[in-house]
């Protein structure tokens, strides 16, 4: 059965939390706990910039009901993320750690066989915890050892072995250190590398989406192989490295947005959700992430789901900072199997 269906079929039974009734749902690789669809990300361009905020920033999310959250190593936000959670324990805002559904990503510094683990017990320990509940692979790109840093330096990229590092990471779940891995910013092509030799499939693939950037071949690729999609930069992530304001400038997004009397970022979130997948949001301001986790009431009517389907489509992140003529990807579309 394909996520999609699976989501569908079990929507009447969707756990949720008594905070804010966000949906959750089962990945396959682990009967433990399901994943909240609606996450929180700590991603802050320039990475480290929002570090002397972050941890209020998390705990205030904690308290308006967010449960979910998304971290990497190149973002450096585990070490707050990790306090945060510490002090939600301590401050009563959570009763134990279990309540916390939280992310991780493996860096392309350490995307090599033997770096695997070695960089999973450094984030365990930056964030203060046993397990993750979930590991990535952040991107399908290996660099030199040692730094972690966006842009990557050029004259670092090196071939990634996927089957030898996918077979590092199924080593962590077993050891118990995250109950489910997966991977960020895969193609369809990618993926079927890894399915091919894997022991464990991956349970997520973490990527950009959103109305402008639908993703429908990936997303009916992870569907028929049990692959649950992640939206990342859900409103374009303007302000961003990567993002543009073509989300948050769409005349369509804005005509459903004042119809619904719904703000066009929770237009956005509520579509993404229709389709099936976890959406990450991120707002450092309180109303806001209030506003973003009420999306679950109310629905897109089929015309305004028909007009979105329609958009003209832009990626808005095609990590050109990957691509060299002396590297593994002298292209694009090498890096993206096509997909882009």
């Amino acid at each position: 059965m394909d996520v999609r269906t699976k989501m569908q079929e079990s929507s009447s039974q969707l756990s949720t939390t008594s905070y804010q009734s966000v949906p959750t749902f089962p990945l396959h690789s682990t009967n433990e706990k399901a994943i909240p669809l609606l996450g929180f990300g700590t991603a802050e361009y320039p990475f480290g910039a929002s570090i002397d905020t972050m941890k209020q920033t998390i705990l205030e999310a904690i308290e308006v009901g967010y449960r979910h959250f998304d971290t990497a190593a190149l973002y450096q936000t585990e070490q707050p993320l990790g306090e945060a959670i510490s002090d939600a324990l301590r401050l009563g805002l959570i009763k134990s750690r279990d309540e916390l559904f939280i992310t991780s990503k493996l860096w392309c510094s350490d995307a090599h066989h033997d770096c695997v683990l070695p960089a999973l017990k450094k984030t365990l320990k930056n964030l203060k915890l046993e397990y993750l509940d979930l590991y990535l692979i952040h991107w399908p790109v290996s660099v030199k050892p040692g730094e972690y840093e966006l842009p990557v330096k050029k004259k670092d990229l090196v071939p990634i072995d996927l089957k030898s590092v996918w077979e590092a990471m199924e080593e962590c779940q077993a050891l118990g250190l995250t109950k489910s891995i997966g991977v960020s910013n895969f193609s369809c092509k990618k993926l079927e590398t890894i399915l091919s030799t894997a022991k464990i499939p991956p349970a997520v693939n973490q990527v950009e989406m959103n109305p402008m950037w639908q993703q429908k071949k990936l997303r009916k690729f992870c569907d028929e192989k049990g692959i649950l999609i992640e939206s990342y930069s859900p409103l374009g992530a303007k302000g961003t490295l990567w993002g543009t304001n073509r989300v948050m400038e769409c005349e369509l997004l804005k005509e459903i947005s004042q119809a619904k009397g719904k703000s066009l970022a929770q237009v956005c979130l509520r579509w993404a959700y229709e389709q099936g997948v976890c959406v990450l949001v991120k707002s450092f301001n309180k109303e806001r992430m209030k506003q973003n986790l009420d999306i679950f009431d109310w629905k897109l009517s089929a015309e305004e789901s028909r007009k979105i389907s329609q958009l003209p489509q832009f990626k808005g992140f095609p990590a050109g900072e990957f691509v060299s003529d002396d590297g593994p990807y002298k292209s694009l579309e090498e890096l993206w199997d096509g997909e882009i």
